[in-house]
């Protein structure tokens, strides 16, 4: 058929997304993508508009995989906050430990390079990062404690995330990451645990 496109574009864009997960944004050359998903530059530029553009829908096509598993994990125990980000981490876990893809995690390696990603990409990142300080600040939401408190937890799950995937990346062992969730879950609980008792106090 005259003017279709002979390549599957999703499986394009997954061929993409890990040379940037793998290599980060700055050693990702559109001759390493375009060797990885089997396109020419023309057809880099003509599908999907550029090497940032490429960047932003592979970044998007990577949220948007991770994210339905986070939600889906959280959504599991909304009764239990503590327990929320306990399943929540696990995912974390379980993504790094997957033989099949590329070590630690794209928005953490695109958020550690920012400073040389366009205006646009770069804002781009930061969204994705509150996304999913809102998705993490949802599951805490029933938990009887101040807002603020609720916020700052929120932030300090997603710092977890973002440091198990750079320790893993750095050759960490799966141990050493374990201990880590293991400690930011204990945290989550004595937090809100202190947050309850003041509460009932001030009742």
């Amino acid at each position: 058929m005259s003017g279709r496109k002979q390549f599957d574009i999703g499986v394009a864009l997954d061929q993409a997304m890990r040379v940037f997960w793998q290599r980060g944004y700055t050693d990702a050359s559109l001759d390493v993508l375009g060797a990885a998903a089997g396109l020419g530059r023309g057809s880099i530029y003509g599908t999907f508009g550029g090497k940032d553009a490429l960047f932003r829908q592979c970044l998007d096509r990577y949220a948007a995989t991770y994210g339905a598993q986070y939600e889906e994990a959280l959504a599991a125990h909304s009764d239990d906050p503590v327990r929320a980000i306990e399943a929540f981490l696990d995912v974390v876990l379980a993504r790094i430990a997957d033989p099949s893809v590329p070590t630690g995690c794209l928005i953490a390696q695109s958020a550690a390079q920012s400073a040389i990603l366009g205006e646009e990409s770069r804002g781009h990142v930061r969204t994705l990062l509150d996304i999913q300080r809102r998705r993490v600040r949802g599951a805490l939401a029933a938990a009887p404690a101040d807002p603020r408190v609720l916020d700052e937890l929120a932030v300090f799950v997603v710092a977890i995330n973002q440091s198990l995937a750079v320790l893993s990346r750095a050759g960490a062992s799966d141990a050493e990451l374990r201990s880590v969730a293991r400690l930011a879950r204990t945290t989550v609980a004595d937090t809100l645990a202190r947050a309850a008792a003041g509460e009932a106090a001030g009742d």
